[in-house]
């Protein structure tokens, strides 16, 4: 399938003096098992190269905007920052789903599998605009789209284990552990959705969606210390 890269330059705004290097971000090594006469190599090592560039970038961002932050803190900062769920979240705003080069197995991955695909891309990408353009441009396009996201992620905690978080709050204040429950579990096997309740004592205290059992408790959990004011 001819993908239409400029396209995707375009919206991005970025612009490869080697189109190649752009191409390649996007191909999953399943694509070029089915398509043996592809000269272009595959995303692993851009991946490898993005994630170094992509490290140093938050790093260096995060260092700068909270000077009165501990290690640890920001430690957990870049870990939510960098991590498969936020870059697939950007990859998706970038519409770079709509230019994946992937075998028709891989093609048909929904949900997480999706999703550990598109941060891998978004990774490659960065490793690509680096060879291609440099670090200076590499961090542009990571400070146009990848760093806003610290606000979210401090805003809702995101970087926390609101699990341990919710159960130290909840011993202290009522002498309780936090229960959880499922709720309710929709979607076929590849992509399931969890609805988990946490209670505390009887109370229901939140509710939280996730892909899995541990990702819905989490939410709950982050959701139970915004309604407790914790």
């Amino acid at each position: 399938m001819q993908k239409d890269f400029k396209t995707f330059e375009e919206a991005a705004k970025v612009s490869f003096s080697d189109v190649n290097l752009l191409r390649q971000a996007f191909t999953h090594r399943s694509y070029l098992n089915e398509h043996r006469g592809e000269t272009g190599g595959h995303n692993e090592r851009l991946e490898f190269l993005g994630d170094a560039v992509l490290e140093l970038v938050s790093t260096h961002f995060l260092y700068e905007k909270f000077p009165d932050k501990p290690e640890g803190e920001l430690t957990a900062y870049r870990a939510a920052l960098v991590n498969a769920t936020t870059c697939a979240e950007v990859a998706t705003a970038l519409d770079m789903n709509d230019y994946l080069l992937l075998s028709r197995g891989e093609a048909k991955d929904t949900g997480r599998a999706r999703g550990v695909l598109l941060a891998n891309a978004f990774e490659a990408l960065i490793g690509a605009i680096y060879l291609d353009q440099g670090y200076d441009a590499a961090q542009r396009f990571i400070a146009a789209h990848l760093l806003p996201k610290i606000e979210e992620i401090v805003k809702k905690r995101l970087w926390q284990d609101a699990k341990s978080a919710l159960q130290e709050k909840s011993q202290d204040e009522y002498g309780a552990t936090p229960a959880y429950q499922v709720l309710d579990e929709t979607g076929p096997d590849h992509d399931k959705q969890f609805v988990v309740g946490v209670y505390l004592g009887t109370e229901l205290a939140a509710q939280g969606k996730g892909k899995s059992k541990q990702e819905a408790e989490q939410s709950a959990a982050r959701a139970a210390l915004d309604a407790k004011g914790w």
